[in-house]
């Protein structure tokens, strides 16, 4: 097992020079499509920033999955909360892979920094997901490496291989730790290969580092806030080539031709069926076998469902009180006030419940479409709407059955904590989509944990404060919830609007 402090100097980039001057095979980018698998915010751009930028500019699509936030990379911080350092790291993550040329956003799975051993099947299920997708594309998919001396760094390597074992997908890591504790002892030099990085890649690849400036600058003088990447480390990543690694029992340039236990072929590209995979147990002989998952599996890791909603409405007439508490009823004012134009032409409310503030929000729009996946919501919802001309109910599963068209509002009130892993990204990314040019998107949510839900409000919010598609316009904070307004960039106040300032 390997330890390591990252604040000691390391070894020297001298050291490394001499290492690297052999020769090793050239990385084989002749593929149809990359997805890039970081455990954390900055992983990707470390140890593959320059593949990146080199794909990109041959204009191979690429996905980027990346698993934890990155937010106990300061523990001790006296400056910095876990969630201030989340949102930072999302936005240094959007700025950097823009430096590098990528278009498509990052698909951020938010599972717990220091925790993706307990997440595996989430991640796996992301990563068979991502591939899925790809269909008959020729796929490289791209993690650190397993042996880089870091837990979160480890699982995700060693998923990223079962996955593309079983499927017979070409896969390759890129250490970035190794750099820093290790020596040329310490390298798999007969799976290692080299990409070499032009000099306008370079440049792309130091502008995509600055973009990680809590990482690799102090976040204060002050004790806890001293950067992750010192000088001498980030120098392990300012050289004109990047190295990786072929998985173990593949050689360098070699393809990934998988065998089952019996020998024969499993067929390649990234929508072949999957076999079951089989990861070593950590210290033992025996291997443990991983099944495929599903990225509706029932767990933590999985969102909220409709028999949670089913069995709530059933057991209650009005499950969260929001005919009965004044605590619902003031949300709602807030909500309503908030919003900065009088009348909207066309909103759509996502997880309506009973209709409480669908209600409301048709006598500020032109027309209303309100859904919910609860059968049982949506029929006392009919009853307090009554013949409303200008409200359409409908049932959707969100957010798979996103519904097509364009709003100028979009509210999600109390809904988006019941989306768990990609699921929150797939809707948030489905919300923005749908707005109108003008439009605006309000987000309220409870606080406080709650047993069930896989995310918090604050969790939501952070979530959507990251994203570079949107401006706040209005943020309210309580105890118990908070509440936002977004547009698109570009956005004025609503008193910039009505010529009060310019």
């Amino acid at each position: 097992m390997v330890s390591f402090d990252h604040r000691q100097p390391g070894t020297d980039e001298g050291s490394w020079t001499a290492a690297l001057r052999r020769d090793l095979p050239a990385l084989d980018l002749d593929v149809d499509r990359l997805l890039v698998v970081a455990a954390h915010p900055d992983d990707e751009t470390l140890g593959a920033a320059g593949l990146l930028a080199t794909a990109a500019a041959r204009g191979i699509p690429i996905d980027l999955l990346v698993a934890t936030d990155g937010e106990r990379s300061h523990p001790d911080s006296p400056t910095h909360t876990p969630a201030t350092l989340a949102l930072l790291r999302r936005r240094e993550l959007h700025a950097a892979m823009g430096q590098l040329g990528l278009s498509a956003a990052p698909v951020f799975l938010g599972l717990p920094d220091g925790g993706t051993d307990e997440h595996r099947d989430a991640i796996a299920a992301a990563v068979t997901h991502a591939l899925d997708r790809a269909g008959s594309d020729r796929v490289l998919v791209l993690s650190p490496w397993r042996g880089d001396g870091h837990r979160d760094h480890r699982v995700v390597g060693e998923i990223v291989e079962e996955v593309c074992a079983a499927r017979g997908v070409h896969s390759r890591a890129f250490p970035i730790w190794l750099w820093h504790w290790g020596t040329s002892d310490d390298v798999p030099w007969d799976r290692a290969e080299r990409l070499a990085l032009d000099p306008s890649v370079q440049d792309a690849k130091t502008r995509a580092l600055d973009a990680h400036a809590s990482q690799l600058r102090p976040l204060s003088p002050a004790p806890g806030d001293e950067a992750m990447v010192h000088v001498r480390m980030r120098a392990h990543f300012e050289r004109d080539a990047e190295v990786f690694f072929a998985p173990e029992g593949v050689g360098a340039s070699a393809g990934a031709e998988v065998r089952d236990a019996e020998g024969s072929l499993v067929p390649q590209g990234a929508g072949a069926t999957p076999a079951p995979t089989a990861r070593m147990a950590e210290g033992a002989g025996a291997s443990v076998v991983v099944p495929r998952e599903s990225a509706d599996a029932a767990g933590p890791s999985a969102s909220v469902g409709q028999a949670y909603f089913d069995d709530m409405y059933a057991r209650h007439d009005d499950p969260w009180g929001f005919d009965s508490r004044w605590y619902e009823e003031r949300k709602r004012a807030v909500l309503l006030a908030a919003l900065p134009w009088r009348h909207y032409r066309a909103t759509f409310e996502a997880g309506c419940s009973t209709g409480a503030l669908t209600a409301q929000l048709a006598n500020r729009s032109d027309r209303v479409l309100a859904v919910d996946l609860a059968e049982a919501a949506l029929e006392r919802a009919r009853r307090r709407l009554g013949d409303r001309a200008n409200v359409e109910l409908r049932r959707a599963t969100l957010p798979d059955d996103w519904p097509e068209g364009a709003f100028d509002l979009v509210v999600l009130s109390e809904v988006a904590y019941y989306w768990a892993g990609s699921d929150l990204d797939r809707g948030l990314a489905a919300a923005v989509a749908s707005l109108t040019p003008d439009g605006h998107l309000v987000a309220c949510h409870w606080r406080h944990p709650v047993a069930e839900y896989p995310r918090s409000g604050d969790e939501v919010h952070d979530a959507l404060a990251a994203r570079s598609d949107l401006v706040r316009l209005v943020r309210h904070e309580e105890e118990d919830f908070v509440l936002e307004v977004f547009a698109h960039p570009g956005a004025r106040s609503v008193a910039a609007e009505a010529g009060l300032v310019s």
